[in-house]
């Protein structure tokens, strides 16, 4: 990735760590459910209107919808409702990353460099010291569907990746078509009408607020650029950014909650970001190493012929 495109890709990372917070922040007294859908219903309305359907089958366009939004935000939202940390939460879906390289190895057949496995182990490491470090019990039920989240998530980068789409704003947009009627379904099912009635009645500026943050934001603006770097680089070149994401999503905690890092979370986004830096730097040898290949002229059949014929002036009278 060049320098630009890292350069997003961090950016994108950092609202998303912070997206974590928002969401938590602004759910308060309405069902998770509902609140996605909301999110989502912004994110389509009315932007549909304006952005051109991505040239692609629409498999590609419903499979985004269904694992990259319906499937990683319901999970998501759901979790934090039955009292998965923010921060925690930041950390545990970014077991997508090795979700999304395994997924991706074995569908396009994109096979990782060593060193790249190695970043995605290293980072993984620090999440891992992170999660056992934090105080206080997390409902299994919550942990799993974090899970769930993530797995749904590292589906999505992969059919994304496959889409081929390069507009990466028409692919987050349209695929949100799949995303508010199911969601909304299920929370009436689940919520009732009465209390679905109430939220809405009561929509706080708080829930605004974390709903313009999450669907413009994260959401248009974040997933936009999200899918335009999948569609130009492998799964593997993309994804270990995110790992970026509990950092920030950490540090918002702090600054905006004041929950102080332990040692385990500054240990651990050490790591990350040393996973990180490993991915990429095996990321740009592969790349050096692809490019002079490309450069390096072909041996051509017709020069070697032509050093075989004798010169002008030489040979034997018949060639003459």
């Amino acid at each position: 990735m060049n320098l630009r495109d890292c350069l997003l890709a961090a950016l994108v990372a950092t609202l998303w760590g912070i997206n974590f917070v928002v969401i938590d922040w602004g759910m308060d007294g309405i069902p998770p459910l509902l609140f996605a859908a909301i999110r989502f219903t912004v994110v389509l309305l009315p932007a549909i209107f304006f952005v051109r359907k991505p040239d692609a089958p629409w498999r590609f366009i419903i499979g985004v919808g269904v694992f990259m939004s319906l499937g990683q935000f319901g999970f998501l939202y759901v979790a934090l409702h039955l009292g998965m940390p923010p921060g925690l939460a930041a950390l545990v879906l970014q077991a997508q990353v090795i979700f999304t390289m395994v997924i991706a190895s074995g569908v396009l057949r994109e096979i990782p460099a060593p060193a790249q496995l190695i970043g995605a182990v290293i980072g993984s490491v620090g999440l891992a010291i992170v999660a056992v470090g934090r105080e206080g019990s997390v409902p299994l039920v919550a942990l799993m569907l974090s899970l769930l989240a993530a797995l749904s998530w590292a589906v999505g980068n992969v059919v994304s990746r496959a889409s081929g789409i390069s507009g990466g704003l028409s692919l987050t947009v349209w695929s949100a078509l799949v995303v508010p009627l199911p969601l909304f379904a299920l929370s009436l099912l689940i919520d009732g009408p009465v209390q679905i009635g109430a939220a809405l009645a009561g929509f706080s500026w708080e829930a605004a607020v974390s709903t313009i943050y999450t669907a413009g934001l994260c959401t248009l603006f974040g997933y936009a650029i999200f899918n335009r770097l999948l569609s130009k680089y492998p799964s593997a070149a993309v994804v270990p950014w995110i790992l970026l994401a509990p950092v920030a999503g950490i540090a918002a905690a702090w600054a905006l909650l004041g929950e102080v890092p332990n040692t385990a979370e500054w240990i651990g986004g050490l790591l990350l970001l040393a996973g990180l830096l490993v991915a990429q730097r095996a990321g740009r040898r592969r790349r050096t190493a692809q490019s002079a290949s490309a450069n390096r002229p072909a041996f051509d059949r017709s020069d070697a012929s032509r050093s075989a014929l004798p010169r002008a002036g030489g040979g034997t009278a018949g060639q003459r």
